[in-house]
């Protein structure tokens, strides 16, 4: 597994008593795969010759805009488990075995990469909460997490299963109130995804699993939350203002996952970005009305948008007529690492804070306030209200 660490920088003074991140860290997998090649190897690896289907994902794999993904599957896998790789064979045991042991080694390293970041030791952190959907056992991943990084017993952990692309705001929001709650607590979130337990080889009468195979990649991210940082040791990202949970009636369908006996079978409808685009605008004025902002200034925030797909990007554009740049972050993120589920607003956050700076470093100054915003199975929608920190 690789490792990557996020710089720390200079930030501004947090409010008393409010939750910040402090560090943020990410880890992937070896295997690199450009898009360009995705679909021969695709095809190759699961012994298709459907030209149909082949020609249908090359244009998904051209719209989605991806460019590289990280991955666990590899040519050594299929080789020990060939059966991933054939229609209607009970999978589940095997996809377990591999994910299982995945998801925890990309943990530790992004929770090792963040922790070093932090500057802070192990064992001042308090509580550990692990955001995962692709890993299934008991005891949880939280427990072999724990173990593998070395963290106290005593350590307080929460685990979150199966809440998908908004995990990671989730997992977020779960932090913040454990920070708020415990003063001088230091929680460690780490989140962490691979595609196996869904890999499956193509077929026609499953056209969209064809969508998952063009756009998902695999990964861990993780973030150290804690309320007011030490001045001569701790240098905040964002403060995390107000968070906020919502659901959207009878759309429990329009994003469905089943874990069976072939893995994880995803259905994701048509109309999801349509539905998005009709409800992101009230979720979104709730949140600003905190804090006093006028409906329409949504040009004066930044934005921390997970890219569920360029689609979804596309419509809240268009909906709340932002500046192109606003989604900078969130396109370049689902640009090089796919949408990785849980993970991926860590990497959207990391490349906010290089925007950041070369916006400064232009004489400009970026925007004090801002949104981060996931939409996961539920319909659900996380949204944290945040102050940038950065100076």
């Amino acid at each position: 597994m690789g490792e990557e660490c996020i710089l720390k920088g200079v930030r501004k003074q947090a409010k008393p008593g409010k939750a910040t991140i402090l560090a943020l860290g990410k880890a992937f997998p070896h295997q690199l795969v450009m898009q360009e090649y995705l679909v021969d190897g695709y095809f190759r690896d699961t012994n298709c010759d459907n030209l149909e289907l082949k020609q249908k994902l090359s244009r998904l794999c051209k719209t989605t805009t991806v460019k590289t993904r990280y991955v666990v599957m590899s040519e050594e896998i299929l080789k020990k488990y060939p059966e991933l790789a054939v229609e209607g064979l009970p999978t589940v045991t095997q996809r377990l075995e591999i994910c299982n042991k995945a998801v925890t080694q990309m943990a530790i390293e992004a929770s090792k990469a963040c922790i070093k970041n932090w500057g802070g030791s192990l064992s001042d952190i308090t509580h550990l909460v692990y955001v995962s959907s692709s890993e299934a056992r008991l005891p949880a991943g939280d427990i072999y997490l724990a173990t593998g990084l070395g963290m106290s017993p005593k350590t307080q952990r929460t685990m979150l299963y199966f809440v998908g692309c908004s995990g990671g705001v989730a997992g977020l929001r779960v932090a913040k109130d454990i920070a708020e709650n415990n003063p001088g607590s230091r929680v460690l979130l780490t989140t962490s995804e691979t595609t196996i337990i869904g890999f499956k080889p193509p077929s026609a009468d499953r056209p969209y699993d064809l969508v998952g195979v063009a756009l998902f990649g695999d990964g861990a991210g993780a973030m150290i939350i804690g309320t007011d940082p030490i001045v001569e040791t701790e240098k905040p990202l964002f403060e995390l203002h107000t968070a906020v949970q919502e659901f959207l009636p009878d759309t429990e369908k329009k994003i469905d996952g089943r874990l069976t006996e072939e893995g994880i079978s995803f259905k994701l409808a048509r109309e999801l970005p349509q539905i998005i685009e009709d409800n992101v605008e009230g979720f979104c004025d709730r949140l600003m009305d905190v804090v006093g902002f006028q409906s329409k200034e949504y040009n004066k925030l930044f934005w921390a948008v997970h890219p569920g797909g360029p689609a979804i990007l596309n419509r809240i554009e268009k909906r709340l007529d932002l500046s192109p740049e606003k989604l900078n972050a969130s396109r370049r993120a689902l640009m090089d690492y796919g949408n990785a589920s849980s993970n991926t607003i860590v990497y959207v956050l990391e490349y906010m804070i290089e925007e950041g700076i070369k916006i400064r470093k232009d004489g400009g100054e970026d925007p004090k306030c801002g949104l981060i915003l996931a939409f996961g199975p539920g319909i659900t929608f996380e949204g944290i209200l945040a102050r940038n920190l950065c100076t």
